[in-house]
């Protein structure tokens, strides 16, 4: 359903603060790959979260939910798999070869991908002319970002780059499944999301890494990092926004984080960004505002 009501400051404020915090968490990550696998990054960083987010719950008299409530689990599952496990392995995986600035960009794209996906699965998010136009400038910059026609040809970064825009698919996906939850305490509902995250990583990293070695301090407080601020913190902001305010305002936050990101990664990071990539980002931007624009002119944002 649809609602009037503005989103309010709280959920803007809340907005810009995430903004913030995930945007650090690319140069973070790669921070973090100094001393660990990308597998291992990923697990180490939900399983720590996950911690500290079922202390939290229990501390504030929450428990998980009942498992006989399948549908929210199915829920919790999947954004256990496409906000945290997948997405958080793929970013992993890519900062290897790209910069991290990169991947922050392509996160641009996120926003993008909820506009189909919301128009079939969310009641009142059709996609009109206004957001189609929108949508195919927005994928010309996406397209650019990638590399343009470069990409049908072997070798290269093509794969990692493939692989940020693949975490921001998961990361579309992820806040649809959580826009169309059933109603659940957002505690509760982030702390079972970070725990099914971290039962599926922990395995794989063990498996196919092992346990990490001694790790230099600045990984170590890079994925200190992660694991409190852009996985559990985060977690728990998400949900209460998208849950509020609907995820197509949740996609806003997808301004500020390739800002943050190219600023932390230049600047912290000496990471190099060629001219196309500020091109790519403007027209992915200015796809965004031309579908906002056409949200706005509704006069409305999706609610719970």
């Amino acid at each position: 359903m649809t609602s009037s009501k503005s989103p309010g400051l709280i959920n803007w404020l809340t907005l810009g603060l995430l903004g913030l915090i995930w945007g650090a968490s690319f140069m973070s990550t790669a921070v973090a790959l100094q001393g660990a696998g990308p597998l291992s990054v990923s697990a180490i960083r939900l399983a720590i979260g996950a911690l500290v987010l079922f202390a939290v719950a229990r501390a504030m008299g929450h428990r998980l939910p009942p498992r006989s409530d399948r549908k929210l689990w199915l829920c919790i599952i999947g954004m256990g798999v496409f906000s945290n496990a997948v997405p958080f392995t793929l970013l992993g995986l890519a900062i290897q070869y790209v910069p991290s600035a990169f991947a922050g960009v392509t996160m641009a794209a996120v926003p993008l991908l909820v506009l189909p996906l919301a128009h079939f699965l969310v009641p009142g998010e059709r996609m009109s002319w206004i957001k189609c136009a929108g949508f195919a400038i927005g994928f010309v910059g996406v397209f650019i970002l990638i590399g343009g026609l470069s990409i049908f040809e072997a070798g290269g970064d093509t794969l990692p780059k493939l692989a940020c825009i693949g975490a921001a698919f998961c990361y579309a996906i992820g806040s649809i499944i959580t826009r169309l939850a059933p109603p659940a305490h957002p505690i509760a509902f982030s702390t079972g999301g970070l725990v099914i995250g971290a039962l599926i990583m922990v395995p794989l990293a063990l498996m196919f890494e092992g346990l990490p070695g001694a790790m230099p301090a600045n990984a170590i407080a890079a994925l200190l990092y992660l694991a409190l601020l852009p996985t559990a913190l985060a977690t728990i902001l998400l949900v209460r926004v998208i849950q509020s305010a609907g995820p197509s305002f949740m996609s806003l936050v997808n301004y500020q984080v390739p800002v943050w990101s190219v600023l932390f990664g230049v600047a912290l990071m000496s990471e190099a960004l060629p001219a196309s990539f500020l091109l790519a980002l403007g027209l992915i931007l200015g796809g965004l505002a031309l579908t906002q624009a056409a949200q706005k002119r509704l006069g409305r944002y999706p609610s719970a």
